[in-house]
């Protein structure tokens, strides 16, 4: 270990297109074999430098560690449901990292049937995921998946539950599996070996060699990405082909597993749709007549175009359709409004119509696993700032609520007991620079709050991807140590509807950026942080926020954590060798573009960095990564470390067992967060 920050080595290189040249030392950074002795050293120089700076913090990070753990349930078992004659559940055993899964025929009382124990599986990996578990028709026989790199590649095995048995079939590299109806023949989803994109779809039969497996579609185009799923009747496999702002689906009978798949509708640019099954007809979400989606139905399996479709729902210009779930006598509608999410009850004979309703000020709500339609009973999940993940059963007939689980906060070592009543959540609209009003929701403890706490703001703003408020047992560490946490729903997610997310894409990309700077400095001034204790922090696209602020307002804050950062934005997606690249044109723009080069250039982090004084920051990726790779990370810290003229802490810490999602395991990733707050904790 040093005291003395890594400098990493320069060497020239030139990125040259539309006549203008980046110059990029650090480019050498790059290895897609992650084998590079050069590389691998100076990865391993920046975690031990980490490891120095963080040795005085050593105590409280152990500290703030062990009430992370201490504060979850020793045993966690999830609601048990009931499907085709079993009992259903999974379980956190004390002290375990992974999942047990287990089922009970006919009733809770029967024995005890373990059908997959994720910690055995991961012994021998320092990594362990599980991608798809998906069970045959007649329940025999379990398809799952596992990734133990960290890359989101995963291998497909078959086990026959009768004998617990796994088969000889193995599949490597795939992402969705389905079954057809007749209990031995599998779709899965093949992955590109080079760009990691899900293209290719094959049919397997049990106990065929994988070679002689044959291949049902190859998707050409590569701006889109390949899902297999089956319909809520059970009737139909359908091949999802999804780009940015454009679908298609095909369409097979599950009882003809050799047939053809047929298209549900040709792909139209900016026609976006979704299709489910249940009672002989087909339920289409689709943007055809509203940014915001409409709900419509049709009885044909395939359709020339949708002037025919019936419409069940109409697109509204204040209402996002997220999602629905299909019941016998009821369908139960996703929906977001006004920022928030909401479930609404929809009687399919007489129309009558019921919105569920809430108290907490911000929350998040959503339908949990349902897995019969032929029931009146519908279970959701409701979360907030103040209130644990719980899981509620309700009476679609009579509005009966039935609480099914609520998560346990348990009381810590020094006999310090959760009560939500000790904390405050609210919301509050910022108005941006360009006048447009932005939803905020923060949380703090009562007792320490004095307008002059430490205030710690998080947000994401791409990919329409809505920042939903929930419960974090670890953020209480911070909360009873006087932060303030808020999320800024800036533009570029979906809160406010399809606009919300078109604002804050493409060529609109700086309103990201503009409105989570609003938000920070106005935050300040309604008195929920000292202006001195600003803290920003984002992961993936959300580290690309954090980098583009840190060029845009250095001096408004004390410290940056950015999580798996995607910073260096013009040389990732001028590469289409690079996973996820030539998808996301729709959401960056393409740089062989001179119009979006030019666009992004302005903003891009990496090629951003100036002699100037920025925050302290903690960088923190993954060598494994697929989605951000390491050396975009690794590249900004390198180039900020030449450049910046401050003496603030600047630290890169690279998991060289992890990925994007971080550590896994239930209690590991926990050693991540107690890091980032000890960081966070020091400078306040």
């Amino acid at each position: 270990m040093t005291d003395k920050a890594p400098i990493a080595t320069k060497k020239p290189y030139i990125h040259e297109i539309h006549n203008h040249q980046r110059h990029d030392d650090y480019f050498w950074l790059r290895d897609d074999k992650r084998e590079n002795p050069e590389v691998i050293n100076y990865l391993n120089q920046e975690n031990s430098y980490t490891e120095k700076q963080m040795l005085p913090l050593q105590n409280l990070q152990t500290e703030l560690y062990d009430e992370m753990v201490a504060r979850q349930e020793p045993e966690l078992e999830s609601v048990p449901y009931f499907k085709k004659g079993f009992w259903y559940l999974s379980r956190y055993d004390e002290g375990k990292d992974y999942s047990v899964y287990c089922r009970y025929e006919d009733s809770m009382d029967a024995p005890e049937q373990v059908f997959l124990d994720c910690n055995q599986r991961a012994e021998g990996h320092e990594f362990y995921q599980l991608g798809d578990l998906s069970l045959s028709p007649d329940s025999m026989l379990m398809a799952y998946s596992e990734d133990t790199v960290s890359r989101r590649q995963y291998t497909l095995r078959i086990k026959d539950l009768s004998t617990g048995v796994d088969l000889d079939d193995v599949i490597e590299d795939i992402s969705d599996v389905v079954w057809a109806n007749d209990n031995k023949t599998l779709f899965y989803v093949k992955k590109h070996p080079e760009t990691l994109l899900p293209y290719r779809v094959y049919r397997h039969l049990l106990g065929d060699d994988i070679k002689n497996d044959q291949l049902i579609y190859e998707e050409l185009d590569d701006t889109f990405y390949v899902n297999l799923y089956k319909t809520r009747s059970e009737q139909y496999l359908v091949i999802c082909i999804d780009s940015t702002v454009t679908s298609e689906c095909l369409l097979l009978d599950a009882n003809n597993p050799n047939g053809e798949f047929q298209s549900f509708l040709a792909r139209q640019r900016d026609h976006e749709y979704s299709i489910d099954h249940f009672q002989d007809k087909f339920y289409i979400r689709t943007n055809i007549s509203g940014k915001n989606f409409a709900l419509k139905t049709t009885t044909q399996a395939t359709n020339s175009n949708s002037e025919n479709w019936k419409t069940i729902i109409e697109a509204r210009e204040d209402t996002l359709l997220e999602g629905y779930e299909l019941l016998n006598e009821w369908l139960i509608v996703e929906e977001r409004f006004a920022g928030l999410p909401q479930l609404r009850q929809i009687n399919h004979l007489t129309g009558e119509s019921k919105t569920l309703t809430f108290n907490d000020p911000v929350y998040t709500v959503f339908s949990h696993y349902n897995p019969d339609p032929n029931t009146n009973k519908f279970r959701y999940q409701y979360t907030s700032f103040t209130t644990p993940s719980t899981v509620y059963e309700l009476d679609l007939n009579t509005g009966a609520t039935e609480l099914l689980k609520q998560s346990q906060v348990m009381e810590l070592a020094d006999g310090e007991v959760f009560d939500s009543n000790n904390y405050q959540s609210e919301r509050v609209w910022v108005t941006a620079r360009d006048g447009i009003k932005v939803p905020v929701s923060l949380v703090y403890h009562k007792t320490h709050f004095n307008h002059q706490n430490p205030l710690l703001i998080y947000a994401y703003g791409s990919y329409g991807y809505s920042m939903d408020i929930g419960f974090s047992s670890a953020n209480l560490s911070l909360l009873d140590r006087g932060f303030v946490y808020a999320v800024a729903h800036i533009r570029g997610g979906e809160e406010l509807g399809r606009v919300w997310y078109e604002e804050g894409k493409l060529l609109n990309k700086k309103n990201t950026f503009n409105d989570f700077v609003d938000v920070s400095k106005s935050l300040v001034e309604q008195g929920y942080g000292d202006k001195n204790r600003i803290f920003a922090m984002g992961g993936s696209a959300g580290g690309l926020l954090m980098g583009a602020i840190i060029n845009q307002a250095p001096d408004l804050y004390k410290g940056i954590i950015a999580v798996v950062p995607f910073v260096d934005v013009l040389s990732t997606m001028l590469d289409e060798s690079i996973p996820l690249t030539t998808g996301e044109y729709d959401e960056w723009g393409n740089p062989n573009d001179k119009t979006y080069y030019d666009y992004m250039l302005e903003y891009s982090p990496y090629d951003q960095v100036i002699k100037q004084d920025y925050p302290s920051m903690l960088v923190t990726t993954g060598l494994h990564d697929s989605q951000v790779q390491y050396w975009e990370p690794a590249k900004w810290v390198a180039k900020l470390r030449d450049l910046k003229t401050d003496d603030n802490q600047l630290l890169l810490y690279t998991d060289m067992e992890a990925g994007h999602g971080g550590k896994s395991g239930r209690f590991k990733h926990f050693e991540d967060t107690a890091r980032e707050f000890a960081f966070l904790l020091n400078l306040a």
